[in-house]
């Protein structure tokens, strides 16, 4: 029996998110230089998201580049860039064949204009897809994604929209880049780091935790089934009893 047919459908996650690390360190063992890394872990993300269309998940979610990146060497920040205009280009049929519409999240006004413009142009050309949603998240913080909801909720306030008191969990999760979507019920990370890195603080609170040794260019959609089926192990309480669940 696959791996995809030891899962449980009537269990499925509805939104997957993946933290994909070690694109560096698997190119630094292979004696290449960081950006190959990159280039062969987009055969993982594609890899991987036919995978969740195959198992039916709705939404999944790639940590594609942090805030903190900006940080990195400039060839390599540039030699990113591009390959992420190289990747739109390319991939844009793939998820049109597969159903998938395109999103992103994060500081986007930091992009290059012309990486800007081809994510802008996928992500219409896509929307109109339905099987499942794959949201980038690029030039993304999660802190400064919570800051700048607090910042529109305060706004409101001041312009009268809202009262102080109108303020909750669920007005603040709609305010978040996210709002449109469920919270994550699994997150992977892969490398061995146990690190949430500033990635959807908020969305993971109640989110089951899955990390994987396998350095990202080697991930593919068995590694994801794999932590499906591990997911649907567990128990989830949400702070209740297991009396109570079950």
């Amino acid at each position: 029996m696959s791996l995809l047919d030891q899962i449980d459908k009537n269990k499925l996650p509805k939104h997957v998110a993946v933290i994909m690390d070690g694109n560096g360190r698997w190119a630094k063992e292979k004696g290449k230089l960081r950006v190959f890394g990159h280039q062969n872990g987009v055969v993982a993300v594609r890899d991987t998201v036919e995978g969740a269309v195959a198992a039916g998940i709705p939404f999944i979610t790639l940590y594609a580049f942090s805030t903190e990146n900006w940080n990195r060497p400039k060839l390599e920040v540039m030699a990113l860039m591009e390959l992420l205009v190289a990747t739109i280009n390319k991939e844009t049929k793939t998820l049109m064949d597969n159903g998938v519409r395109l999103n992103a999240i994060g500081n986007l006004s930091l992009l290059p204009e012309r990486c800007r413009r081809q994510l802008e142009e996928a992500i219409h050309k896509t929307s109109a897809n339905s099987r499942c949603t794959l949201t980038l998240a690029l030039s993304y913080s999660s802190r400064w994604e919570i800051v700048e909801a607090a910042k529109k909720l305060a706004q409101k306030v001041q312009e009268g929209d809202i009262a102080p008191d109108d303020i909750n969990e669920q007005l603040f999760s709609e305010s978040l880049t996210t709002g449109d979507m469920p919270d994550p019920e699994l997150m992977i990370r892969t490398s061995g780091e146990f690190r949430i890195s500033n990635y959807l603080l908020w969305q993971l609170a109640y989110a089951e935790l899955y990390f994987t040794q396998k350095l990202w260019p080697d991930f593919r959609r068995e590694d994801l089934y794999e932590a499906i089926i591990d997911y649907q192990k567990r128990e989830r309480r949400f702070g209740m009893t297991s009396e109570q669940v079950n």
